[in-house]
C-alpha cells in the first residue's frame, strides 16, 4: 500500500512534538477519517526557522506532517503558503489515492499556522 519512502519516514518521522513558545500554531482535522494535525512554527523576520507537529491519525497523516514541516523550514511565510498537497505527495514519491486527504491536511495546517501568526502581528 505505501511505498518505501513513506514507510521509511513513518518509522522515523522528523519534527515530532509540541514546540515550546511557538510563534504560531495551526490545527486542522478531518472528521470523516479522524486525523487531527497540529503544526507549530517558530518564525523570525518572516522566515520559518523551525517547525514541528503533533498528529493523531494514520501513517499517511504522520508522514505528510513530517514531510511538510521539513519542506517549510527556511522558507519565508509567503513561500510556505505556496506549498501544495501535490508537492507533499511528490516529495513522498506518491500516496495511495485513499490517503491523498492527508496531504491536504498538511497544506491546510501550514496555512492555519501562518494565519495564526499573521493574526498576532
Amino acid at each position: 500500500m505505501y511505498n518505501e519512502k513513506v514507510m521509511e519516514i513513518f518509522k522515523s518521522p522528523k519534527n515530532v512534538g509540541e514546540m515550546e513558545n511557538p510563534s504560531a500554531v495551526g490545527s486542522v482535522g478531518n472528521a470523516s477519517c479522524g486525523d487531527i494535525m497540529k503544526i507549530f512554527l517558530r518564525i523570525e523576520n518572516n522566515i520559518i526557522v523551525d517547525a514541528s507537529f503533533l498528529t493523531f491519525g494514520c501513517a499517511a497523516a504522520i508522514v505528510t506532517s513530517s514531510t511538510a514541516t521539513e519542506m517549510i523550514k527556511g522558507l519565508s511565510i509567503e513561500d510556505a503558503l505556496k506549498i501544495t498537497n501535490k508537492q507533499v505527495i511528490d516529495a513522498l514519491e506518491g500516496l495511495p489515492a485513499q490517503k491523498i486527504h492527508c496531504s491536504v491536511l498538511a497544506e491546510e495546517a501550514i496555512k492555519s499556522a501562518i494565519d495564526d501568526y499573521k493574526s498576532k502581528l
